[in-house]
């Protein structure tokens, strides 16, 4: 299952994803694309996201049973452990400009993730 929620995002990247995702609610888009169309339906949302934002989840193979990709947000990810948990910074705190989920923890499954076993 895959959810992409988009924010002040331009109308052409909405129906660009209307393609591959049903729009559930305006810039709630769900569905079951394969591993790859969502890899190349993320990588559009941010070359033309222009100043909107975009979060990404999606289920997969880990402890909590999903994972999350972020574009532009000022809440972020970020590995506590293994587990991706949001980090909200406090008010008048910049935004980071790179996302922190790609940090790897210490859990089982991240040592597998690492190391290439299932």
């Amino acid at each position: 299952m895959t959810v992409i929620v988009l924010t002040n995002c331009p109308a052409g990247l909405r129906g660009f994803l209307t393609r591959w995702l049903l729009e559930i609610s305006a810039g709630v888009f769900i569905g079951n694309p394969s591993a790859r169309i969502r890899d190349v339906l993320w990588h559009e949302v941010q070359q033309y996201a222009g100043q909107g934002r975009a979060l990404l989840a999606h289920t997969t193979n880990n402890e909590q049973g999903y994972t999350f990709r972020t574009f532009d947000h000022a809440w972020h990810p970020v590995d506590h452990e293994g587990l991706t948990l949001i980090h909200r910074p406090a008010a008048g705190t910049p935004a980071p400009t790179t996302s922190t989920q790609d940090k790897t923890g210490w859990s089982k499954a991240s040592k597998r993730r690492r190391f290439g076993r299932r």
